[in-house]
């Protein structure tokens, strides 16, 4: 039976955020996450309600929904009340939108980023994703770059370890097959010269408590940890006021020590803002805690230049 996947949106854009912003990619992005983030935008202690007051129709598709202050700006990709609009789609069906979806000659010539994202892409969608990067690498071999976009709390299954060190080394397993010897062996697709570039990273933005989530259930230093052992790991922390800045510096470390501190992480400040207005009123103030403390700072372009639309 062919693995499907609930998808929330498919499109290409740039990546507007952390270590790969600027980058033309294409975006995946699934349906389901653990947490809910009503906390953003909110007094302290207070949680949105704002996605609650949205309305279906059949008119409804994610291009059409309202854009949301406070909360999480992407709550239609795992509040259950949109899952209508999230299709279930095989990977050929995946695969053929995103060939249609680069510009022509893209997808024979230069190296193609793809990102998945959420919701949480972390969650049991897990076990789809060695067959998910086989189609592509059947399509076109110059997939160089897979970014998880990932709250950092979901530990990597035996299948996707797998996966991940099959996909670094520029293979991908195609299962075993009966070569008329009567010994069934694995063939291996090698995809050339390409494969020697190739990377996983995994962009982790963990969850302050301006979320409106619990330290405990946000920061696993232990899982984040292991990610760096698949590919570079950065951590994105979504702020808006000086007191985020004293639970950035216990997490980072927390995640450092993690690693015996042998692995030292990028560390990215972005402002909070899932609209231009509430994002306008904190990227000024977020560029300086970021420069005050020795962090990096992330834009985020898809509000800068598309006002934060979806498929974007």
């Amino acid at each position: 039976m062919s693995k499907k996947l609930k998808v929330a949106e498919i499109f290409y854009s740039i990546q507007g955020e952390g270590r790969y912003v600027g980058v033309p990619s294409i975006f995946l992005r699934t349906f389901g996450c653990n947490f809910k983030c009503e906390g953003f935008g909110m007094p302290r202690g207070e949680k949105s309600t704002e996605r609650h007051k949205i309305m279906l129709s059949e008119e409804s598709t994610y291009d059409n929904l309202p854009l949301v202050r406070t909360g999480c700006d992407s709550y239609a990709s795992w509040d259950t009340k949109f899952k209508s609009l999230s299709p279930v789609m095989t990977l050929e069906e995946i695969k053929e939108k995103v060939i249609s979806l680069l510009p022509e000659g893209s997808w024979n010539g230069g190296a193609t980023h793809l990102i998945v994202t959420g919701g949480e892409p972390l969650l049991g969608w897990q076990r789809v994703y060695h067959d998910l990067f086989r189609e592509l690498d059947d399509a076109y071999n110059r997939l160089t770059h897979i970014t998880f976009e990932t709250n950092g709390t979901q530990k990597l299954t035996d299948e996707m370890k797998t996966c991940l060190s099959i996909w670094n080394k520029g293979t991908m397993n195609r299962g075993l097959f009966d070569d008329g010897s009567g010994e069934r062996r694995f063939d291996r697709v090698h995809v050339g010269p390409t494969s020697l570039n190739r990377e996983v990273h995994f962009s982790v933005s963990p969850k302050l408590s301006a979320s409106g989530e619990s330290w405990d259930d946000a920061i696993q230093a232990d899982t984040v940890a292991e990610y760096s052992n698949y590919g570079p790991v950065s951590l994105k922390f979504v702020v808006d006021a000086v007191q985020d800045i004293n639970e950035v510096k216990e997490a980072v470390d927390a995640y450092q020590k993690a690693t015996n501190y042998e692995r030292i992480f990028q560390v990215f400040l972005m402002p909070v803002g899932g609209t231009s207005e509430l994002y306008q009123e904190n990227y000024k103030k977020v560029a300086e805690l970021a420069m005050e403390n020795g962090y990096s700072y992330s834009p985020r372009l898809q509000v800068d230049i598309w006002k934060n639309a979806w498929g974007t």
